[in-house]
């Protein structure tokens, strides 16, 4: 028999040798979403038993993030723009640096009444928040995963957005009439670098949300190439980058006639947002 605490000791003990960097926070964490336990509810009880059921349920999910399942597969829970976004193997966790791209979307289009278009949508967490932080505006998200689209109706119903709608095709396809915006976090990840990523990343996290082929930079030549077809004038288009890929992606841009083409660093300092217009 076991109390709250030697059995939330024993998970933090797990994870530690299985390499989790934030072991004991993942722990507290698991603990919390699979008992249903508050903060304040485990220290008023950390020292009671801990039923059969209860433990083999925790010890469950603790086995689970030893094999390095992200936290937020675990839980399916990942929280975007304070908004909390159910999440599953089949779409990329919403990250912080994502944020970047949605402020910046909104400073172009400065509280006007306006329709975007977000490709590669995946879990849809960047179209659903500009639309629940921009209630005159519309929207519609597309991606080549109908296991992805499922995850981004899911959210705009959990949400309550009903000012945004999502298709399903390869880009461009099933795509018709001229957005104010297009935005886009599209996989950009070099085809050989994906092998070095973490493993939380490269073992779990789906490979076509990541993979921008051989040089990264696949995925916004083809939009970019076609992007001007879709937007009305004078048209936005906004996309995340990686650290390292600023100056290629502008050049990109420009090529295919778009003006004032700028980056923007996210939080961190790193480039993160290129921006421009027609």
């Amino acid at each position: 028999m076991k109390t709250y605490e030697q059995a939330l000791n024993e998970g933090r003990e797990k994870l530690l040798e299985a390499g989790i960097e934030e072991y004991a926070v993942d722990a507290f964490l698991l603990m919390s979403e699979s008992l249903g336990i508050s903060k304040t509810a485990y220290y008023m009880k950390q020292k009671d038993i801990i039923s059969d059921a209860d433990y083999e349920t925790y010890m469950s999910v603790i086995a689970r993030r030893q094999t390095h399942e992200p936290l937020q597969y675990i839980t399916g829970r990942a929280y975007f723009m304070g908004y909390e976004f159910w999440v599953n193997e089949n779409v990329l966790i919403p990250r912080m640096d994502t944020e970047c791209l949605v402020i910046e979307a909104e400073k172009l289009l400065n509280g006007n009444s306006a329709n975007i278009l977000d490709m590669c949508t995946g879990s849809g967490c960047i179209i659903t928040s500009l639309m629940l932080r921009n209630p005159k505006m519309s929207g519609m998200g597309t991606d080549i995963s109908e296991d992805a689209l499922a995850v981004a109706k899911k959210n705009a119903t959990r949400l309550s957005c009903e000012n945004v709608s999502f298709i399903q095709g390869d880009l461009f396809e099933n795509i018709t009439g001229k957005f104010d915006m297009i935005v886009s976090n599209p996989p950009y990840i070099r085809t050989n670098e994906i092998t070095g990523l973490m493993e939380e990343v490269r073992s779990y996290e789906p490979n076509n949300a990541l993979d921008g082929h051989e040089d990264g930079l696949n995925f916004y030549r083809e939009i970019t190439k076609n992007a001007s077809k879709y937007l009305k004038e004078d048209g936005f288009l906004c996309y995340e980058i990686g650290h390292d890929q600023g100056v290629d992606v502008i050049r990109i841009m420009e090529e295919n006639h778009f003006k004032d083409c700028r980056v923007i660093k996210d939080l961190a300092g790193l480039d993160r947002v290129v921006t421009g217009h027609l």
